[in-house]
């Protein structure tokens, strides 16, 4: 499970860094590029594993065509142990299916925060050229970003224990549990930045002095939803 600790490694960066910087701009770069390895990584993992799969329904096959020509009471020893051999492989290949289920749930996790983190770089970016926006507002709204964001990159620490748990011990129940919980908790961080950023276009369009100042916002926000 190699790339299970490198995965691991890396959320686990993303996680130090997130909360200690000062500077919101740099961080959620370093952020950014830690869940573009991570997404890297998992793919690579899923693809050695779906190669597994395949070795494996190929083995079953092999195994069901022999026990197939066989009847029962033709060496019976031999049958029995070929059927035990059968479910070891089952077993792994479930097990190596539910690994693969969870690897693609968590890529679309860290891919949701790696998403927000460029809207974010792009409503704030447009914000910050507002002049309908003071410099305190444009601070404070830095602060909310950092807020949010902050927030959804500690709701990974489930997606952590998940990748950990490939090293350790953990039922497919609990890690389903972990999975479950840290997306719903990154939609729900998605929805706070994209309500907070319509909310601040909402404010500039308001505060538009007259229909050639608001002209000059569509062309920068493109039309209030």
């Amino acid at each position: 499970m190699k790339r299970s600790l490198i995965i691991a490694l890396f959320l686990s960066a993303m996680l130090t860094v997130a909360p200690t910087q000062k500077s919101h701009a740099i961080v959620w770069v370093v952020v950014k590029a830690a869940a573009k390895k991570i997404i890297k990584a998992i793919d690579l993992q899923v693809q050695r594993m779906q190669n597994k799969t395949i070795g494996l329904q190929n083995a079953q096959k092999a195994i069901e065509n022999t026990l197939s020509k066989l009847k029962l009471d033709e060496i019976s020893g031999w049958v029995t142990k070929q059927k035990e051999l059968y479910q070891v492989y089952y077993d792994e290949l479930v097990k190596v299916k539910n690994v693969i289920t969870y690897y693609q749930e968590i890529k679309v996790i860290i891919q949701k925060q790696a998403d927000m983190i460029d809207e974010y770089k792009e409503a704030y970016s447009l914000f910050k050229s507002d002049s309908h926006f003071t410099p305190d507002e444009v601070e404070h709204m830095a602060e909310v970003y950092d807020g949010i964001l902050t927030q959804s990159a500690q709701n990974l620490k489930s997606v952590n224990l998940v990748i950990n748990s490939f090293l350790t011990q953990m039922n497919d129940a609990a890690r389903l549990a972990l999975i479950h919980r840290a997306g719903e908790a990154i939609d729900e961080n998605c929805s706070d930045l994209r309500q907070y950023n319509s909310s601040n276009k909402a404010k500039a369009f308001n505060r538009a002095k007259d229909q050639n100042d608001l002209a000059a916002l569509r062309r920068l926000y493109g039309n209030l939803e």
